[in-house]
């Protein structure tokens, strides 16, 4: 049984924009000088909401609105960041952390890990049900859309330069949060920052900024991507090779995989990640020592604990690359890109659902498209000339004035890897490692999809294995039946939940 409570007001935040511009209780300005749209800006719209889950009843509030990123020389915004904000009142003599959440890409709002992760309300279909899952029970979450996606905007294309980049993202998403504290009186809360796939690394580079700014980071979650962990020797050897376990668990889901090799998930990525060590990882130690005849057995080795042919191995480098092995596991079929087990073409599930509850539920009727869901060309653009997506503009650089050709090269270097993705020109950002050292305990959960082509757990497994302290400590390594968007799986989505409910409690232990 579900109860919804549904009046709304606006709130208005501390800040020069709504102290010299009245807002609305739709957030547009009184005044005639200028008009931005509907809760644009500092206004926002808050509903009180309840659900039962388990067999409490939840009562929360849901706050909708922009907090706007400004020109520290000036004041004046350059962009406009939408968050959904969701909040229960603490205990008497507790506290509750907040935890600010993002989706990757970098061009994805936040709404999938909102409407199918964490949040209250979750999509079934094509309406939205009580999430028995969501991470509500143990802390407020903040879900944050970067530039450029959902309700988000930079103020004009050239402004839309400054965020449209690694560096600029953090930057940005780092005021964001600082700006959301201020604006509601949070400084001193204890502080969880979760990112998945390309958010993760956004997730640990703000959690360092945010720690040398005297902010109470406690937590950091890294989902489907351990970017700005502690990095290991031979690691590129390493990592690759012992990707061969996730190919294994890939090729018993399609049952290619001989019964000795492992019978279960967990069987066959042990089997397959005691021959990496023990067998294979020697053997590219040593690769140009390597004989034809060595080579070709093997060739027939590594065949066998992947489920592909001897033929299928280039015997030059003695490797299978991610879109090699997608690309011969099944002939004649593609594995999607982001899960072994869904087949190309492969679309996700509806967000549709997500909006509507956004205008209308939580009351936040804005007219703009909410971009990744709906188009850019729903709307208004002046002479036609309609903004491309964050993914097709992005500049993969951590440092300012990148050039064209030097981003290409560093991904021309990257692709040589064979491994799914993007890399950066620049030197890596602080992330989520840089941070363990300025905050003692810091914990961090680093989430995988079994079945996830981006990455891997038997990856995540070689990397805790080499970590010192203090990150062997801090960083907890977890395996879920899913792949990239963790999720969408029922179970995982369960297992997940349990996770980030223990990190928000030791969150919030660390500061009673």
């Amino acid at each position: 049984m579900r109860a919804v409570h549904r009046w709304y007001f606006p709130i208005i935040a501390l800040s020069v924009l709504s102290l010299a511009i009245p807002l609305t209780a739709c957030g547009a300005s009184a005044s005639t000088d200028w008009f931005q749209p509907c809760c644009a800006g500092s206004g926002a719209v808050i509903t009180h909401h309840s659900i039962e889950v388990g067999q409490r009843m939840l009562s929360y509030t849901a706050e909708a609105g922009r907090t706007p990123i400004r020109d520290v020389a000036t004041g004046k915004p350059l962009a406009y960041l939408f968050y959904v904000a969701y909040r229960v009142p603490a205990a008497p003599g507790k506290v509750r952390p907040i935890s600010f959440i993002w989706n990757g890409g970098p061009g994805w709002p936040a709404a999938m890990i909102q409407f199918y992760g964490g949040a209250p309300e979750r999509i079934a279909g094509s309406h939205l049900v009580a999430n028995q899952d969501t991470w509500l029970t143990d802390s407020d979450l903040v879900y944050m859309d970067p530039v450029g996606t959902g309700f988000s905007r930079a103020v004009s294309p050239e402004a839309d330069k400054a965020f449209l980049n690694n560096i600029g993202d953090v930057a940005a998403s780092t005021e964001f949060v600082r700006a959301w504290l201020l604006e509601h009186g949070a400084e001193e809360a204890p502080l969880i920052v979760i990112g998945e796939s390309y958010g993760s690394g956004r997730a640990g580079s703000v959690a360092y900024r945010l720690l040398q700014l005297g902010f109470n980071v406690r937590g950091v979650g890294l989902f489907s991507s351990t970017t700005g962990l502690p990095r290991y020797p031979d690691e590129a050897i390493i990592g690759p090779a012992i990707h061969i376990a996730d190919y294994a668990v890939a090729a018993l889901y399609y049952h290619k995989l001989p019964p000795d090799l492992g019978t279960t998930p967990d069987a066959a990525r042990a089997i397959a990640q005691r021959w990496a060590r023990e067998v294979y990882i020697p053997a590219l130690k040593r690769l140009h020592r390597l004989s034809y005849t060595e080579r070709v057995k093997m060739a027939a080795e590594l065949a066998r604990h992947i489920g592909l042919e001897p033929v299928d191995i280039d015997l030059s480098t003695m490797k299978v690359s991610e879109g090699g092995f997608l690309g011969e596991l099944l002939p004649g079929k593609h594995p999607f890109y982001l899960d072994y087990r869904k087949l190309e073409p492969y679309h996700f599930p509806s967000l549709e659902p997500a909006v509507r509850y956004i205008r209308h539920d939580l009351g936040y009727s804005s007219d703009l498209p909410y971009l990744g869901v709906e188009p850019a060309q729903d709307g208004f653009a002046p002479f036609g000339k309609y903004p491309q997506s964050v993914n097709s503009t992005w500049v993969y650089s951590t440092v300012y004035g990148a050039t064209a050709q030097q981003v290409a090269e560093a991904q021309v270097e990257f692709a040589a890897t064979g491994i799914i993705g993007a890399t950066h020109y620049g030197p890596d950002l602080p992330g989520a490692g840089a941070a363990i050292q300025l905050q003692p305990r810091l914990e961090v959960l680093a989430a995988h999809g079994a079945y996830d082509p981006v990455g891997g757990c038997s990856m995540d497994t070689a990397l805790g294995r080499h970590l010192t302290s203090p990150y062997r400590r801090d960083v907890r390594f977890r395996c879920y039946p899913a792949g990239h968007v963790i999720y969408l799986d029922p179970a995982a989505r369960a297992q997940l939940a349990a996770d980030v409910r223990a990190l928000a409690r030791d969150a919030a232990a660390a500061d009673q």
